[in-house]
């Protein structure tokens, strides 16, 4: 048997510098590649979100006179938000609708997509297609739709009248509270229900079966397993619909009325009719200081239940 020459010293410098010379190319071309895909990212971060905030913590503390970036530095709009007590008025409500639109949004999601987790089987595909499928459609046309089954001539009315439950239509449906509730609680479903499943599809099955194995019945199983399994696509949910529909306003616009006026609202009325951006932009972010606090609170809830699961 033939007996491997050993590899000489000035051979073996000739092939590590070959091989660092060859590696050197390379990883500076992987680096210009993840630049160069990092780069249109950084750039819409940059210009439509950090530009963006800046501009609006910039206005926040300018003077009103007309101009688009309003004149001097004051503080002026802050304080009138803080001792005005219809802002503190319009935000509070504001959360209690936002907060009645996550509970029915998640309390109706979560039976939905617990059975595209656990039941829909092969039919999972088709059922989520329609799920997404009100994406496909303006979110304006969702909220002219429920304007027209709402309405005083509208389809609900018009479908109590004909089953001769009421003689006559009512103006209880259209210009109210729970008319945006439901609207809203509608246009976000999909978005609530797609984190709930998520979370519920990587439930390993083995714990059920261990559940039910060790004698717990289907509801014990669903409390002790499943639930608090499926928190954070919860929480996630419960996330994703409140912090929009906080500053939404243009449902209570189309179908709430003065009682239904949130924040979103009067932030636009600055911004348009009355033409004073620099309070419209101090409405803004004292808006996004109220939500921070929510996210920061449903960040703790998350990480609690998270080192449960």
């Amino acid at each position: 048997m033939k007996k491997s020459q050993p590899i000489s010293e000035s051979r073996w410098n000739r092939s590590m510098s070959t091989l660092v010379a060859t590696e050197v190319p390379e990883s500076r071309s992987l680096s210009g590649f993840r630049l160069a895909m990092l780069l249109p990212g950084a750039m819409v971060t940059f210009l439509l979100i950090l530009f963006a905030l800046g501009l609006v913590l910039f206005l926040a503390f300018r003077g009103n006179d007309g101009s688009l970036l309003g004149v001097g530095l004051t503080v002026e709009n802050f304080t009138t938000v803080a001792t005005d007590p219809l802002y503190w008025t319009v935000t509070l409500r504001s959360l209690v609708i936002a907060g009645l639109v996550t509970l029915a949004t998640v309390v109706t999601a979560y039976p939905v997509a617990y059975y595209l987790a656990f039941h829909a089987g092969r039919r999972r595909g088709l059922l989520l297609f329609l799920v997404t499928l009100p994406f496909w459609t303006s979110y304006l046309l969702r909220v002219f739709a429920w304007k027209i089954v709402l309405a005083y001539n509208g389809v609900l009315n018009s479908a109590l009248i004909e089953s001769g439950i009421w003689s006559e239509p009512t103006l209880a449906f259209l210009n109210t509270p729970a008319a945006v509730v439901v609207t809203l609680a509608h246009a976000y479903a999909p978005f609530a229900i797609l984190p709930i499943y998520v979370a519920l599809d990587t439930i390993p099955k083995s714990l059920l079966e261990a559940a039910s194995d060790l004698g717990a019945r289907p509801f014990t199983a669903f409390r002790r397993v499943v639930l608090p399994n499926s928190m954070p696509g919860v929480l996630a949910a419960a996330l994703v619909v409140f912090v929009p529909t906080v500053g939404d306003y243009v449902t209570p616009a189309m179908v709430g009325g003065p009682a239904s006026t949130m924040i979103g609202t009067l932030i636009q009325s600055q911004f348009g009719k009355a033409n004073d951006w620099p309070f419209g932009a101090a409405l803004s972010v004292c808006v996004m200081l109220v939500i921070l606090l929510v996210v920061l609170v449903a960040r703790g809830a998350d990480r609690r239940f998270g080192s449960r699961t």
